[in-house]
C-alpha cells in the first residue's frame, strides 16, 4: 500500500495541465477554434512526461519489493519505494519509455509491435492538433481579411481598421503563445520515442531527414500567392511578384515554402519555382500520409515529419503575427 501511495504521489505530482485560455467574454470569433486547440493539447500535457511517470513508476515498485524482499516493514518499504523512484525518475527522463516496454515485451516483434501501436496514437493526436491550429489559423486569417475588405469598401476608418487588426494580431499571438506550448510537450514526448526509434527503427531519422530538403535560392519566375500552410484552400498571406528573389524548400502536398528577403513566409505550390533543383522529389509526411500500422519504421519517419510540420506551422504564423501577416496592405 506504501508503494502505491508513493507512486500515486509522484504521478499526481508530475501532471501537468494546458494553459488555461480564460473566460469566454463573446468578444473572439474564434473561441470555439480556440477551445479545440487547447482540448486538443491535453493529450500531451497530461502524458508529456510519460516515460519519467513510467521510469518513477517502476523504480518506486521495484525499491518497495527489494526492502520487502529485505525483510523491511512500513516505513521501511516506503523508504525503499522513494529511493526507486528517484533512481526510476532519472532513468524515465533518460528513456523511461523504452524501458518500460522492453520490461514488458516478450521479444523484439513484440517490442516493435506495442512501440509501433503507440505511435500510431501519437501520429493520430499530432493530426488533431495540426489540424485544430489550422482551423483557428484560418479563423484568424479569414477575420483579417473581412476587415481589410471593410476598410476597403469604406465600411470602416483607417485607424478604426487598424485598431482591430492589431486585436487580431495580439490574439495570434497568444494563439501561438498556446500553440508553442502544445508543441514543446510534443517535443519532450517526441525524445521518449526518438530514443525508443534508435533501438526498433534506426533508420527513420534518416528517412524523415532526407524529406526536409534544404532552402533553394530562386528568382521568381511569375508572380505568387503566398498562402498560410501547404493547402490551396488556405488563406491568402501574402504576394510575391515576377523577378523578386525568394528561397524555397520543400514542404508536403505539392507545396514549398517561401520566404521573402523581407521575412515574409508563406507557402506556394512547388510547381511556381521550376529553378529549384530537386523541389518535386523531396517531401515531407502529410496528415494524409496512413503507413500499415504496424510498420514501426514508416510510422517513426512519419511521426518525426508531423512533429517537424507542426513546429513549423507554428514558426509561420508566430513569424506573420510579428511581421506583415496583419498589415492593412496586405
Amino acid at each position: 500500500m506504501a508503494v502505491l501511495s508513493a507512486v500515486s504521489i509522484l504521478v499526481a505530482g508530475c501532471s501537468t495541465q494546458m494553459g488555461r485560455i480564460g473566460a469566454d467574454d463573446g468578444s473572439d470569433p474564434c473561441r470555439s477554434q480556440l477551445v479545440q486547440l487547447d482540448s486538443t493539447g491535453n493529450f500531451f500535457g497530461e502524458d508529456i512526461i510519460r516515460g519519467a511517470v513510467i521510469g518513477a513508476a517502476g523504480g518506486a515498485i521495484l525499491g518497495g519489493l527489494v526492502a520487502a524482499a529485505s525483510g523491511g516493514r512500513g516505513r521501511n518499504v516506503a523508504t525503499g519505494a522513494a529511493i526507486g523512484a528517484v533512481a526510476g525518475g532519472a532513468a524515465g527522463a533518460a528513456g523511461g519509455y523504452l524501458a518500460a516496454r522492453q520490461r514488458q515485451a516478450q521479444d523484439q516483434a513484440q517490442l516493435s509491435q506495442s512501440i509501433a501501436q503507440d505511435v500510431s496514437t501519437e501520429n493520430a493526436s499530432i493530426d488533431r492538433t495540426q489540424r485544430a491550429f489550422d482551423l483557428l489559423m484560418d479563423c484568424r486569417f479569414a477575420t483579417a481579411q473581412r476587415i481589410r475588405q471593410d476598410f476597403a469598401a469604406q465600411r470602416l476608418q483607417r485607424g478604426q481598421a487598424q485598431a482591430m487588426l492589431a486585436e487580431v494580431r495580439g490574439r495570434v499571438q497568444r494563439d501561438v503563445q498556446l500553440a508553442r506550448t502544445i508543441n514543446e510537450r510534443m517535443g519532450t514526448r517526441g525524445a521518449e520515442f526518438d530514443t525508443a526509434f534508435d533501438t526498433v527503427a534506426p533508420a527513420a531519422k534518416a528517412q524523415a531527414g532526407a524529406r526536409v530538403g534544404r532552402p533553394v535560392p530562386v528568382t521568381v519566375p511569375r508572380a505568387v500567392a503566398l498562402k498560410l500552410r501547404p493547402d490551396a484552400g488556405a488563406p491568402e498571406v501574402g504576394q510575391i511578384s515576377a523577378r523578386d528573389r525568394v528561397t524555397v524548400r520543400p514542404a508536403h502536398s505539392g507545396f514549398a515554402l517561401v520566404e521573402t528577403e523581407s521575412g515574409l513566409r508563406g507557402y506556394a505550390p512547388a510547381s511556381a519555382f521550376p529553378g529549384a533543383a530537386g523541389m518535386a522529389q523531396a517531401r515531407q509526411a502529410s496528415p494524409n500520409d496512413a503507413p500499415n500500422s504496424g510498420d514501426v519504421r514508416q510510422l517513426a519517419a512519419t511521426n518525426i515529419a508531423r512533429r517537424d510540420n507542426f513546429s513549423e506551422s507554428v514558426a509561420t504564423a508566430d513569424r506573420l503575427a510579428a511581421g506583415q501577416g496583419f498589415e492593412l496592405a496586405s
